[in-house]
């Protein structure tokens, strides 16, 4: 893959690096993976299961949205749909994960140095534009 890059950040991003990385932006402290309706339908039918089944299994509701389940793991926790140092719908991931890292509070209005230094932490495929 190619380095993408998107305007308005002030960073690349190295896809490869997502061979590597060991899931960082799938594991660490609780949060929200949001997921749309469309996405859920998706997802379900890839993994040959009905809208409700799978819903029940994977999925919960936060105020008028819908994030997947997390499930402990060394590093706090883990989208439910991680497993083994890969995501196991990647084919199929929502949104929010195929976004990743270009999330609007990642914006280089929004990016002190200080956020900078925890997203490369976080995410070994983000680069400097300057490097």
């Amino acid at each position: 893959m190619s380095i993408v890059r998107k305007e308005g950040f002030g960073f690349s991003f190295d896809p490869d690096k997502c061979v590597v990385c060991g899931g960082k932006c799938c594991t660490g402290s609780e949060g929200y993976i949001f997921v749309k309706i469309d996405e859920i339908l998706d997802i379900a039918q890839m993994l040959g299961m009905e809208f409700e089944e799978f819903s029940s299994k994977f999925v919960r509701k936060v105020g008028y949205r819908f994030s997947f389940l997390e499930k402990p793991c060394s590093d706090g926790v883990a989208c439910v749909f991680y497993h083994q140092g890969k995501c196991s719908i990647y084919a199929k991931r929502p949104k929010q994960c195929r976004d990743f890292p270009f999330w609007e509070g990642y914006k280089l209005e929004n990016l002190s140095p200080e956020d900078f230094a925890i997203l490369q932490q976080e995410c070994i495929g983000v680069r400097c534009e300057s490097e």
